[in-house]
């Protein structure tokens, strides 16, 4: 828990860091320029996070008995950065719709720092998720901001839209009901940890 209260102040940090570092970025008065740079910003994130993680897998299985599948060759370091690339591929798909829905509702070049600041703070988080993982399996939790971050600006666009259409209730619902499965999910997972085995 230390290990992802410490990543989530430093990725608060650096998120505040690049949004109010960077200057407005010019020509982004169209909603079709907006997209267009989030898109840019993704192939980034899937360049550094998702293409290095195939390159990892890739040049464990061609340089070991791996090479073969049948072979049920696997090292640790092979299983964690097969391990990773999934747990990246899963949430680089949350990620990618936070990003294109928080552009969505970003008004001009000023609120599209908000899209670059979340971008370098998703590819961040993935690395330190990775490094952690092989180093010790609970210090994969250096990488917690980056799903936590993503869940937020979800939650943002849900309420937004949901203000769009039914006005401050809307707006309410959707978080509520997010919530409330978190909590569900939660205490569940918590009832069954706690229970001990049948003798």
């Amino acid at each position: 828990m230390s290990a992802i209260a410490v990543s989530a102040l430093l990725a608060l940090a650096l998120w505040l860091g690049v949004e109010h570092g960077m200057s407005p970025l010019p020509g982004m008065e169209s909603v079709a320029a907006r997209m267009l740079l989030t898109l840019k910003c993704f192939c980034v994130a899937v360049l550094f996070c998702l293409v290095t993680g195939v390159e990892a897998v890739a040049h464990e299985r061609l340089t070991s008995p791996a090479f073969d599948p049948l072979q049920r060759f696997e090292t640790r370091r092979l299983l964690i950065n097969q391990r990773y690339l999934q747990n990246t591929v899963e949430q680089i798909i949350v990620f990618g719709a936070a990003l294109f829905g928080l552009a969505a509702y970003c008004a001009d070049g000023a609120a599209m720092r908000a899209v670059v600041a979340t971008t370098v703070v998703w590819i961040v988080a993935r690395v330190a998720f990775w490094l952690g993982y092989h180093r010790i399996a609970a210090l994969r939790g250096l990488g917690a901001p980056g799903m936590a971050m993503s869940m937020i600006v979800l939650l943002y666009v849900a309420s937004r839209f949901g203000n769009e259409i039914a006005g401050k209730p809307g707006a309410i619902v959707p978080v509520a009901a997010f919530l409330l499965v978190e909590a569900v999910l939660f205490w569940g997972t918590r009832a069954k940890s706690a229970e001990t085995p049948s003798k």
